[in-house]
């Protein structure tokens, strides 16, 4: 029975993990709070005046700004560490 060829491909070894820890921006996390916390309250506030308040004239787009503020607050808190 003829016998197997050896391996020709290197085993694999993972590339070595640098020794310097990541640090996030410091104005990363306020930026971030600042946009969840602004989201909810112009949402919030929309709701509590029945569509008077942050912008009258707008009316059903307050809802979107809010939401744009929260998933900015979201995508932020992807790139901490």
């Amino acid at each position: 029975m003829p016998k197997s060829r050896a391996r020709a491909k290197a085993v694999y070894t993972p590339p070595a993990r640098s020794s310097k820890a990541k640090v996030s921006p410091p104005w990363l996390a306020p930026t971030m709070t600042g946009c969840l916390v602004l989201g909810l309250g112009w949402i919030a506030t929309y709701y509590i005046t029945n569509s008077a308040w942050p912008i009258a004239a707008i009316a059903a787009w307050n809802l979107a700004i809010g939401f744009v503020f929260i998933i900015a607050g979201v995508v932020l808190a992807t790139k901490w560490h």
